[in-house]
């Protein structure tokens, strides 16, 4: 992860210097000092590409002198709308354009929110070369320390450690995302959830054999036509009052999804390693609620299988009894995802007695038709509930758009020999999933978040890197931390 520190506002010596600019606004003392140091080398190349701070705009002026390789302009708009989420953008563009540099800092001045500066950066520095057998890869990614330099370095200074804890948390859910399904399979998964013990998480590992003897029937029918021996991983923070009812995140962990006996079409298939994403965040949650001693309680359920096609494999009109005892005809095996989440719903809500519940999973394709690639579907029986993790949205940039739910949907889900079926049909896919997860929440205040279209980028955006996005973790975490965490 991009090491950081934090500085006073001066010009360094040499190196790669990345300046923010704010539009509209006089230059900065220390931009004045750089140019004129490099004979005015920087306000020419700004004036000759136009550059006026606009937010997401930059220049790069390359060997400007004066000692240094390259000086890059970032704009961020109007300073006065310069919020969190616009501070990680542009940290997130700083570490894209410096990306080859030995050596680099960004000059904040005295614009705020400097430590949210350097998480975008640790995030636009991201990369996952575990498996390249040359270091060609690395060759693009030499940017391994930021300094940070700001007209408060004490006070980033201090904000730091909380989120850098958010950056391991968000850094973790891209790791693990990103691994291969012949390297993550449930049993891997949850051993590296245990090494989370070590930032005094509480985790409890169930087998096949427990998951059985707590009538997990929907979960284990999923996992069935798999070697691979499924997992039930539950990961406690007890931060907050003894007595204080937990948060919990429930997150659905199908380590590869080959839709089984329905199975998907080969051509793109290889995606189907994140179908896991759910859990993913789920774990860098609890890791950033750790690492930052968040004041709060808080539980993560996550169930892990493989859907895969054997002899074994679960057939299209199977019944399966679910934990909560309800019974549900499996018209469709590729719609696997919620049958993990029906029992692990019910366990989390049954064993802890949760304050609230919020579940995570890439469930639907018809969440991106509907939303594209831009929002999360937001669904829930609560509209405090729902209110706040929308605010939390739009402050972090995870953003979310409240989807409808309602009886009349209930419906579609009618089984003729079973108290439900698996699949609602084609229209308002995305609704009859929820509908469906409804059915095992009881009255608990409940959320449940499709995160198919967020939870991957096919190409780099906004200062961050293709692959995995890690879509949740900041979003829950200000959750977390502005909503119900104790102070």
């Amino acid at each position: 992860m991009l090491q950081i520190s934090f500085s006073a506002d001066t010009l360094p010596q040499g190196g790669a210097l990345a300046i923010l600019v704010a539009e509209g606004q006089d230059a900065s003392p220390l931009f004045k000092s750089l140019d004129d140091a490099t004979g005015g080398a920087i306000t020419r190349a700004a004036k000759a590409d136009e550059f006026t701070g606009k937010d997401g705009a930059t220049t790069v002026v390359l060997a400007p002198g004066a000692g240094f390789d390259r000086v890059v302009l970032v704009g961020v708009g109007k300073a006065e709308a310069f919020a969190p989420k616009d501070a990680e953008k542009a940290g997130g563009l700083v570490a894209t354009a410096l990306a080859k540099a030995e050596k680099a800092a960004v000059a904040v001045g005295a614009l705020p929110h400097a430590a949210h500066v350097a998480l975008g950066a640790v995030l636009g520095a991201y990369h996952f070369s575990l498996y390249h057998s040359t270091p060609t890869e690395d060759k693009a990614h030499r940017l391994a320390s930021l300094s940070v330099l700001t007209a408060e370095p004490a006070q980033a200074d201090s904000a730091w450690p909380a989120l850098s804890a958010v950056a391991r948390g968000v850094v973790l859910t891209r790791d693990l995302v990103t691994e291969p399904a012949n390297v993550l399979n449930p049993v891997e998964f949850a051993e590296r959830v245990s090494t989370l013990r070590s930032l005094g998480l509480d985790v409890e590992v169930l087998d096949q054999s427990a998951m059985e003897k707590l009538g997990f029937g929907a979960l284990l029918g999923v996992a069935q036509g798999s070697d691979a021996e499924p997992r039930t991983v539950v990961m406690r923070w007890n931060g907050g009052e003894k007595d204080d009812a937990p948060l919990a995140f429930i997150g659905k962990g199908v380590t590869f999804d080959s839709g089984g006996i329905s199975i998907k079409p080969a051509a793109g298939m290889e995606e189907m390693k994140w179908d896991m994403a759910g859990a993913a965040t789920v774990t860098g949650l609890m890791a950033a609620l750790a690492g930052r001693k968040a004041k709060v309680n808080a539980v993560g359920v996550i169930g892990l299988v493989e859907n895969m096609v054997s002899g074994n494999a679960q057939r299209p009109g199977d019944v399966v009894r679910s934990a909560s005892g309800q019974t549900i005809e499996v018209l469709n095996t590729d719609a696997e995802g919620r049958l993990v989440l029906a029992d692990i719903l019910w366990y989390a809500r049954e064993r802890f007695a949760p304050k609230l519940m919020v579940d995570l999973a890439t469930l639907t394709g018809a969440i991106i038709v509907s939303l594209g690639h831009e929002y999360a579907g937001l669904f829930s029986n609560n509209d405090a509930l729902a209110a706040g993790l929308t605010q939390s949205g739009e402050a972090t940039g995870d953003k979310l758009w409240r989807m409808p739910m309602g009886k009349d949907y209930d419906a579609l889900l009618k089984s003729d020999i079973a108290d439900m079926k698996n699949i609602g049909g084609r229209p308002g896919g995305s609704i009859t999933a929820a509908q469906f997860l409804k059915r095992f929440v009881g009255e608990t205040p409940w959320a449940h978040l499709d995160i198919a279209g967020t939870a991957w980028s096919s190409k780099a955006r906004n200062g961050q890197p293709k692959g995995a996005t890690g879509f949740g973790v900041r979003l829950l975490n200000d959750f977390v931390q502005t909503q119900h965490e104790k102070t």
